[in-house]
C-alpha cells in the first residue's frame, strides 16, 4: 500500500480502449448502444430514463454484455432505493457485485452503500485494475444526501439544498481512465419527467458532467418498441478515439440519415436493419453500401442543395 498512488493524483485522460458490449445478433439492446453511444474504460456515461422507460433491462443487458465480453473487468451494481424484488431480480441476472440499499432504509444507509462501493473501486483502479460501476440511480442517491446532509441554508428550487449535491457529484466524478494502466467506469441512471421538481434540478447538475449520454424515451416505450432510445438523442464525447477510421466515416453517414428522422422512424430503421442482419460490422457494411457518397455523404457541407432530401 506504501507505493501506491493515490486515486485523486492520478491522470485521468479520454477513454481509449472500447468496450465492447456486442453479444448475440439478437440481443439488440447492447448492439444498438455500440452503435449510438460506444463506451469505453473510464466512460462516465449517463442513462437518462423517464419512468417505465425500461432502464432497468438496460443495465441488466449492459452488465451481462460486460461480463461475457470483458472478463478481466471487476464488475459492481450499485442500487439506491431501489424495490426489494428489483434487487433480487438484478442479484440473479448479473453476474458481478450487487450492493444495494432498498428504498425501505433511511437515506443514511443509501449513502453509505454508495460511498463504500465508490471507495473500494477507487482502491481497485489505484492498484491498475479496470473497473466498472453500474448506479441505478444518480438521482435518488442525490435525494438521500439530500435528506441525509445537515442543512447548510441554502436551498435551491425543488427544495435541493446546495450542499447536497456535491457528494454524488464527487461519486460521478471519480470516473476516468487513467494514464498508466486502470481505469473506472461509471454509469449511472438519471430520472427525468418524474413530476418531480427536485429530480429535475438534480438531472440539471448532472447534464454536462458525462462524457456518455444514452437518452430513453417514454413515447416509443409506451408504444412497446423496445429498447426505446432516442437515437438522435444519445452519443458520445471524442467517439472517435473509440472506433477505428472507417468505423467512424460509416457511423457519421448514418447519423446524417438519421438526423432527419423523428424519434420513432429513427428507431424503427435502424431496429429493422439490425435485425436484418447479424453483427454491428455487417450492420455498417451495409449501411456504407446503401448510401453512397451523394447526397446524404456530402449534404452536410453544401446544405441546401436538395442533398438532405434523399435521406
Amino acid at each position: 500500500a506504501a507505493n501506491r498512488v493515490e486515486f485523486g493524483k492520478l491522470t485521468p485522460l479520454y477513454p481509449q480502449d472500447r468496450l465492447s458490449l456486442e453479444t448475440e445478433p439478437a440481443k439488440l439492446t447492447t448492439r444498438i448502444i455500440d452503435l449510438v453511444s460506444p463506451i469505453g474504460k473510464g466512460q462516465r456515461g449517463l442513462i437518462v430514463s423517464p419512468p417505465k422507460a425500461g432502464k432497468t433491462p438496460v443495465l441488466q443487458a449492459i452488465a451481462n454484455a460486460i461480463a461475457t465480453n470483458n472478463p478481466e473487468v471487476h464488475l459492481m451494481v450499485v442500487l439506491v432505493d431501489e424495490r426489494p424484488e428489483e434487487v433480487t431480480d438484478m442479484q440473479r441476472t448479473v453476474k458481478g457485485e450487487v450492493i444495494a440499499s432498498t428504498f425501505d432504509r433511511p437515506a443514511e444507509d443509501h449513502t453509505t452503500v454508495a460511498e463504500l462501493a465508490i471507495e473500494r473501486a477507487k482502491r481497485l483502479v489505484e492498484l491498475g485494475h479496470d473497473v466498472v460501476v453500474l448506479l441505478d440511480s444518480i438521482t435518488r442517491l442525490g435525494r438521500a444526501y439530500n435528506l441525509a446532509a445537515p442543512a447548510s441554508g441554502r436551498i435551491l428550487s425543488g427544495g435541493v439544498d446546495s450542499s447536497a449535491l456535491y457528494p454524488p457529484k464527487r461519486f460521478f466524478g471519480a470516473a476516468r481512465n487513467i494514464e498508466h494502466g486502470g481505469s473506472l467506469t461509471i454509469l449511472a441512471t438519471a430520472l427525468v419527467e418524474t413530476g418531480s421538481k427536485m429530480d429535475e434540478v438534480i438531472f440539471e447538475e448532472f447534464k454536462g458532467t458525462g462524457n456518455m449520454e444514452l437518452r430513453l424515451s417514454r413515447a416509443l416505450a409506451d408504444k412497446r418498441i423496445f429498447p426505446a432510445v432516442d437515437v438522435n438523442a444519445s452519443g458520445t464525447r471524442r467517439e472517435e478515439m473509440l472506433m477505428g477510421a472507417d468505423e467512424v466515416k460509416v457511423t457519421w453517414k448514418l447519423r446524417r440519415a438519421l438526423a432527419g428522422l423523428e424519434q420513432q422512424q429513427a428507431l424503427e430503421i435502424v431496429l429493422s436493419r439490425l435485425k436484418e442482419t447479424t453483427s454491428n460490422v455487417e450492420f455498417l457494411m451495409k449501411v456504407q453500401a446503401s448510401m453512397p457518397n451523394t447526397g446524404n455523404g456530402v449534404s452536410h457541407q453544401s446544405h441546401g442543395h436538395g442533398a438532405h432530401e434523399k435521406g
